[in-house]
């Protein structure tokens, strides 16, 4: 039974590895019918971080960071952290509204809506893979969007599961759009007890 995130061995690693394999497939699909151009999300890496370690990984505390905050609710409990950096966030809204050099702290609405559902379709997409294997309900939330220094953003989930753990699921992926190579940062903080659900429906103890 898994009492927390330092119980996670190799075998619990490569189930959300592929897991995640599968989200980012469902993802490419997605994303390419929205934006109209063709995306490709290479395999992610999964990893456990600490929440200070997460922010060193990322970038630096004072880097100023657009995220994406969706909360998981009903048999997985949580949140999805999608942080984008400046480049991403660039690709996605010259292809949308022919928008150079932008400025992450000027955002419009029209920016912040399309960055918006970026996210929700990134972290929904991870979500779908997981109740198509397991049967599992997750309910996913109305993203929330924030633009702030990472040290800041982090804290969310810090304030939120500091007193369940100190551990976060860290998901790196590299994005090609349109010939563009970028990456994102995800994380995934569920519950400890959502973990042993999951693992439990998978038949994995």
């Amino acid at each position: 039974m898994i009492k927390r995130f330092e119980d996670l061995n190799e075998v619990h690693l490569d189930v959300l590895m592929e897991i995640g394999n599968i989200g980012s497939g469902n993802a490419s699909t997605a994303l390419s019918a929205m934006i109209g151009k063709e995306l490709k999300i290479k395999m992610p890496a999964v990893m456990t971080l600490e929440f200070n370690d997460a922010v060193a990984h990322t970038g630096s505390p004072e880097e100023v960071r657009a995220a994406v905050l969706i909360r998981l609710n009903k048999d997985i409990e949580g949140m999805i952290l999608l942080l984008i950096e400046k480049e991403f966030a660039e690709v996605i809204l010259d292809i949308f509204f022919q928008k150079k050099d932008i400025d992450l702290l000027a955002l419009d609405e029209n920016d912040i809506s399309a960055l918006s559902e970026i996210g929700n379709i990134m972290g929904s997409s991870y979500m779908n893979a997981i109740t198509t294997l397991t049967g599992l309900t997750v309910g996913v939330e109305a993203p929330a969007f924030t633009v702030d220094m990472l040290g800041a953003v982090m804290s969310v989930p810090v304030i939120e599961f500091g007193c369940v753990g100190d551990k976060l699921l860290c998901i790196d992926k590299s994005i090609e759009i349109d010939g563009h190579s970028i990456k994102s940062n995800m994380m995934l903080i569920p519950t400890v007890d959502s973990l042993t659900v999951l693992f439990s429906r998978l038949g994995i103890s």
